[in-house]
């Protein structure tokens, strides 16, 4: 499993999931399509599936051109107010692509049908991928809009919380250093934070915005989100 780090807009991430035998894709929020369709092409692949976390536009926008483009693209979610849905997915739903399994994991909070993607593949040493939306970022999660505190608590704990420790999170911005800024004002004290900041200070999660940055935010072990 390959995946291809998409910077676009402001501090959006889109993400290419590549199944590196059949050359099949799978998009996950797709906000500029032109520029998908551009990794796409210098890939060499096919891509068959849109996923989308939520409905909000910097997510969700680009699937109708997507699906102009592309005729047959299959747009999946949670959330029926998601552009171009072809099907609407539960949670617990599993997926699959090639060697590539899918788990559908319903994390409301940011939104009420917010829906974050489990990746993996049998019999590989690569360790498991998380792509979380605007559900959990590096050192944050996303503003809590329609959903109660409780549910929020669910999503972050008992869903994404209990996957496995090495599992790669892919998160829908780039917000680590204001996250880890914040953090450190609210525990000034703590290791992790102060860890964590001079890293993303050093340059780990703070360069210039630009196509597949590989020391850009997204990536990090949840076991790390675990200790901050």
């Amino acid at each position: 499993m390959k995946v291809k780090v998409i910077p676009v807009l402001e501090d959006n991430y889109m993400y290419l999931v590549i199944e590196e035998h059949t050359r099949e894709a799978v998009a996950v929020d797709v906000s500029v399509p032109k520029r998908l369709l551009e990794i796409v092409g210098r890939e060499g692949v096919s891509l068959t599936t849109v996923l989308t976390t939520h409905h909000h536009w910097d997510h969700a926008r680009g699937n109708a051109e997507l699906v102009r483009l592309q005729p047959g693209l299959v747009v999946l979610g949670a959330d029926e107010r998601i552009c171009a849905l072809t099907r609407r997915l539960v949670h617990g739903e599993e997926l699959q692509f090639g060697a590539i399994h899918v788990r559908c994991l319903l994390t409301p909070g940011h939104t009420s049908g917010h829906m974050s993607y489990f990746l993996w593949e049998d019999e590989c040493l690569d360790p498991p991928a998380v792509f979380s939306g605007d559900a959990l970022s590096v050192a944050g999660c996303g503003s809590r809009l329609e959903s109660t505190a409780q549910q929020m608590y669910q999503s972050l704990v008992e869903t994404l919380g209990t996957l496995p420790p090495e599992t790669k999170v892919f998160c829908g911005h780039e917000h680590t250093l204001g996250n880890l800024e914040f953090a450190q004002k609210v525990e000034p004290c703590n290791d992790h934070v102060r860890a964590k900041l001079s890293w993303a200070k050093r340059g780990a999660c703070a360069q210039v915005h630009r196509e597949g940055g590989p020391s850009r935010g997204p990536g990090s072990a949840l076991q790390g989100a675990r200790e901050l």
